[in-house]
């Protein structure tokens, strides 16, 4: 004999399944394929970046003259210093001269 459920278990039920659909892993999102930068420039910091780092993400930030890549993390997105195998960041000559 099967029995049927009760209202409140049904509305717990489906309570949690929403609940649980919230914890999804969000889409990531697309990388800009034009960085804006030179295929000279890109073959130079492949060169000099550490191997770990995504370097099809990678922009130069006008704020402090240094590159960036974005490193997708198992909580979130975000933005890195590209940095050398020894850890230096990564910048343009102009500022490494400041």
């Amino acid at each position: 004999m099967i029995r049927s459920r009760t209202p409140g278990k049904t509305l717990l039920l489906i309570g949690s399944l929403l609940a649980l659909g919230a914890c999804a892993v969000p889409v990531a999102e697309t990388a800009d394929p034009d960085t804006g930068l030179s295929a000279e420039v890109m073959t130079q910091l492949s060169a000099m970046a550490a191997p770990y780092q995504d370097l099809q993400s990678v922009r130069l930030r006008p704020e402090d003259g240094c590159y960036w890549y974005r490193h997708v993390g198992p909580v979130e997105t975000t933005l890195l210093p590209l940095r050398t195998a020894d850890g230096r960041p990564i910048c343009t000559q102009r500022v490494a001269e400041a």
